[in-house]
């Protein structure tokens, strides 16, 4: 895909020839966002796409990087439709979002078809930084899991996740909540759960011990997404292992890491990590529990 775009620029490139031409974009649904590209190169770009990908009907350009508690960056129109809302199609499911008011990547597909691949029949998952439901939603779909509680902060990701378990007919199995994940998992969801995802790297090490505290009294898995930099000598995936080993020594759990990869590069030197992690035991007391029937 990028390859392809970068060909078709070179040709008529306005910059230099040792300019290197930026072509970084993700197409979600029919919406391609662009990285931040060199000032009059945005239109031709935009136009490119436009051609090269007949499904595209809207390209927007990142102004800012993913922040906040929301996970959000401020978008601008570039060409095609000036809308924002699309229905990206990916492993059978269909996932409605507004771009800019919701976290989506979709180059996360192949963690989520990972992760859905490994939850055995009659599981209950906590999913606790859900977005717009995807890893929730193809659970729900590819396995056969009991329930999945499926939590996120931001109300407008929530209305789009109530909509796509309704697209995608797994109301009986996604229960979307609205909140701080560990609030609800303090007030409601201690004890429930055989797997645990945290898919959100900014906050997962400072969010380990309310994951814990959801699993079930004889363990479970948590899968833990984080960001690690790490020099051309160093290995980031090891970097990751030593620090979530550390705090899980701290709070008294024995544990397994059976599986760990770089998902992906996120910048210069710096790594979106994952760690498949098997708590085999430890300390039920973290917090009070209490727990709510669904």
């Amino acid at each position: 895909m990028t390859k392809k775009l970068s060909a078709v620029l070179s040709k008529s490139s306005s910059l230099d020839k040792e300019a290197v031409i930026p072509c970084s974009y993700d197409i979600i649904g029919d919406i391609a966002i662009l990285r931040l590209l060199p000032q009059g190169e945005e239109a031709r770009t935009a136009e490119t796409i436009l051609s090269i990908h007949k499904n595209v009907k809207t390209v927007l350009c990142q102004r800012s990087k993913v922040a906040g508690d929301l996970r959000l960056r401020a978008l601008s129109y570039v060409a095609g439709e000036n809308r924002l809302v699309t229905t990206h199609r990916e492993s059978n499911c269909l996932f409605s979002v507004d771009v800019a008011k919701c976290y989506f990547s979709p180059r996360l597909n192949f963690e989520r078809l990972r992760v859905s691949s490994l939850v055995g029949a009659g599981e209950t998952i906590v999913n606790m930084f859900s977005g717009v439901g995807c890893f929730s939603i193809l659970i729900a779909k590819r396995a056969e899991a009991f329930r999945v509680f499926s939590i996120d902060i931001n109300p407008t990701a929530v209305q789009f996740m109530l909509e796509n378990v309704r697209l995608n007919k797994v109301q009986r199995r996604v229960i979307p909540l609205l909140g701080d994940s560990e609030t609800i998992i303090k007030n409601h969801l201690q004890n429930v759960a055989d797997r645990v995802l945290m898919p959100l790297p900014e906050k997962a090490l400072a969010c380990l011990q309310p994951a814990l505290s959801a699993l079930r009294p004889s363990g479970g898995w948590i899968h833990f997404y984080g960001f690690e930099h790490a020099r051309k000598s160093e290995n980031p995936v090891e970097k990751s292992k030593i620090v979530v080993a550390e705090k899980l020594w701290s709070l008294g759990f024995e544990f397994e890491m059976p599986f760990s990869r770089i998902v992906r590069s996120i910048g210069p030197n710096w790594y979106q990590t994952v760690l498949d992690l098997h708590i085999l035991s430890g300390p039920r007391n973290l917090i009070n529990s209490t727990r709510i029937c669904f």
